[in-house]
């Protein structure tokens, strides 16, 4: 089979490419001493998956509940959803997904642990949770000066185990100077490691000292005091990656395949990729460092202009030829988001495609 027998819009992933980015990171965490926990939200799979623990990841993150769920059934185990669970609907699932696996999350709340709390006495069971900090991201987390508190909350809850600390130094994104985003991770992961060592010494148990963000992998992965690492989109990374110089555009390992469907004016052509396929996403952590919607490969002279829903335009420059059922294939901005968009993923190597994985995960938003 070749790609001319794959439909369009489609999801590939580039297997060589693949391979190589799982043991990279996978040899930097054990060279450093760290578990290694990759956030799964980025690919969805099982097979993935598979292959990340097969290469000595400790566990898996999630963002959602839902997905952890999906894993579970998959046949995995130690899950940490790294998100905020709140409400009675959530924590009964937890509740229910915490007797059959090992199970963690997350709080920055007093009252968020209290009605964990309360969730898992009910349920006789018992729950591992860290304290998230906010170290520059803004998004969720307690600042330091409350870090304290509430860890001390949480250990003295019934049905909880306080087990430590975590950060996502996603602010890094932020930063388009390599040097500039070095420092501010390993400041923030600082910071992290220095309230870890604080609890300690006030008589709180923290063993798990977390932190994960791609961009910033490399920059952190040696300092002491941190035990486990998260990252997610490593997998594939994408165009914030290359714009952000973590990676160059030969490591990326999802692309889109794509069909010209008009070519109805000069300068301008349409795709049948657009926001369902490729996402709106352009750099949510808060820097536009990227023009357009993705990468298109080999053609320097064509730029994913902007999209609607089932459409994508091209802005050709001058009078290069680009013919009505030519097929592109697009690096994406945002690897996580587009991979959520799809039922499945055809992987390919040297061009040839060689299997299909269900992205068993999609859809799971609660």
């Amino acid at each position: 089979m070749s790609l001319d027998g794959v439909d369009t819009p489609s999801a590939l992933v580039d297997q060589v490419r693949l391979e190589r980015n799982l043991q990279e990171f996978a040899q930097l965490a054990d060279q450093h001493g760290k578990r290694l926990r990759p956030h799964v939200k980025t690919h969805k799979t099982s097979e993935i998956a598979r292959r990340q623990r097969e290469l000595g990841a400790a566990g898996l993150t999630v963002a959602k509940l839902g997905e952890a769920e999906a894993y579970a059934d998959a046949g995995f185990d130690d899950l940490f959803v790294c998100y905020p669970l709140v409400g009675a609907l959530k924590l009964a699932r937890l509740a229910a997904l915490a007797r059959r696996v090992t199970v963690s999350t997350v709080v920055d709340s007093a009252d968020a642990a209290r009605a964990l709390s309360a969730a898992m006495l009910a349920a006789g069971t018992r729950l591992d949770v860290l304290v998230k900090l906010d170290v520059g991201m803004h998004r969720v987390g307690v600042i330091d000066d409350e870090a304290d508190r509430l860890a001390l909350a949480v250990a003295e809850l019934g049905g909880l185990r306080l087990r430590g600390v975590c950060i996502h130094e996603g602010s890094v994104y932020g930063q388009g100077d390599p040097a500039a985003r070095r420092s501010v991770g390993r400041e923030q992961v600082r910071q992290l490691v220095q309230t870890a060592a604080r609890l300690r010494d006030g008589g709180l148990p923290v063993d798990v000292v977390s932190c994960g963000a791609t961009p910033s992998f490399r920059d952190v992965i040696d300092i002491d005091g941190v035990t486990e690492v998260r990252p997610g989109n490593y997998v594939f990374f994408d165009a914030m990656q290359v714009a952000l110089g973590t990676v160059g555009r030969q490591r990326c390992a999802l692309s889109v395949l794509a069909t010209v469907v008009s070519r109805a004016a000069a300068g301008r052509g349409i795709i049948d990729a657009g926001a369902k396929v490729l996402s709106l996403d352009r750099g949510a952590h808060g820097l536009a460092l990227l023009e357009g919607y993705g990468q298109v490969l080999g053609r320097p002279d064509v730029l994913l202009q902007s999209l609607s829903e089932e459409h994508g335009w091209l802005a050709l420059a001058g009078e290069l030829p680009l013919a009505v059922g030519e097929r592109l294939r697009i690096v994406p901005n945002h690897a996580c988001a587009v991979v959520s968009n799809f039922d499945r993923l055809t992987v390919v190597r040297d061009d040839e495609p060689v299997a299909e994985w269900s992205v068993m995960a999609r859809g799971r938003f609660t």
